[in-house]
């Protein structure tokens, strides 16, 4: 005779309940990625899996009088491993880059390649890590000097960053103030850096995302203080639960912004 048979029927509810409970917490959450955008999202990774980003293509042009600034990234990495349910650690590194800047009077161009910095991050999620309803965390980062003169900060930097959103399924809210210990234009020391970026998605179907962002930093670098102000489109497509391809633009507000900017990338959850 089945031994479940002599059990009274609550005890055999409460058996397979509990043989239920941890597959269904093991569901995976809807996948959040950083990519795109100016602003970080407070949702983490859920224990036990990771997410890897890849901007495969990004190119940044800047105007400052008659000097053309060209900057064209590939293989920026950003890997972030779930560490419990509401906490998360990061790995950010860019494996190519050049810097081409020419001169449109004197006629002069120069160029560098190299590797970007590391930058290590942890987010933990103060309230809904999936990133539903209201969502906040903090996250702490640092940024390691090991890049060359192309892309490299030239001393190590660090900062705070809070992001918040409001999910309200087909519209999303969000804003990501930020304080930095931002690393000197010269490359020796830091100096006080702070904004934020406030955004608006729209979910366009089940698979295609859209964001619009504004994004506000005030750097009080020695060399001179600006503030820089730009506007943000990206998009995208999640063609299954465990990955998304993305393209975005970023235009500049004022002069101390860049010009222009324009990516595009993927996204994968293990």
């Amino acid at each position: 005779m089945c031994r479940f048979a002599m059990l009274p029927p609550a005890f055999v509810l409460i058996a397979l309940l509990a043989t239920v409970a941890p597959a269904a917490a093991q569901e995976p959450r809807a996948l959040c990625p950083d990519r795109p955008g100016l602003g970080t999202p407070a949702c983490t990774v859920e224990a036990g899996s990771m997410v890897f980003e890849l901007g495969i293509g990004d190119w940044t042009r800047e105007r400052d009088g008659t000097l053309h600034t060209d900057t064209v990234t590939a293989g920026e990495a950003l890997l972030r491993v779930g560490l419990t349910p509401s906490t998360e650690v990061q790995v950010g590194w860019t494996a190519l880059g050049r810097v081409r800047e020419r001169d449109t009077v004197a006629g002069t161009a120069a160029g560098r390649t190299g590797t970007g910095d590391v930058t290590l991050a942890l987010r933990r999620n103060l309230r809904n890590p999936d990133g539903s309803g209201f969502s906040l965390a903090v996250m702490p980062y640092a940024s390691l000097p090991v890049g060359g003169r192309a892309l490299g900060a030239g001393d190590w930097g660090a900062g705070l960053l809070i992001p918040a959103s409001v999910d309200a399924g087909a519209v999303s809210l969000s804003l990501t103030p930020h304080v930095d210990a931002a690393v000197d234009a010269n490359g020796d020391g830091r100096h006080l850096a702070y904004g934020t970026v406030a955004g608006a998605g729209f979910a366009a179907s089940d698979a295609i995302s859209i964001a619009a962002e504004l994004s506000f930093v005030r750097d009080r670098d020695p060399a001179g203080h600006d503030s820089e102000w730009l506007a943000g489109l990206s998009a995208g497509w999640q063609p299954d639960d465990d990955s998304q391809w993305d393209i975005g633009a970023n235009i500049g507000l004022n002069r101390a912004s860049p010009d222009f900017q324009f990516y595009f990338g993927f996204a994968r959850r293990f």
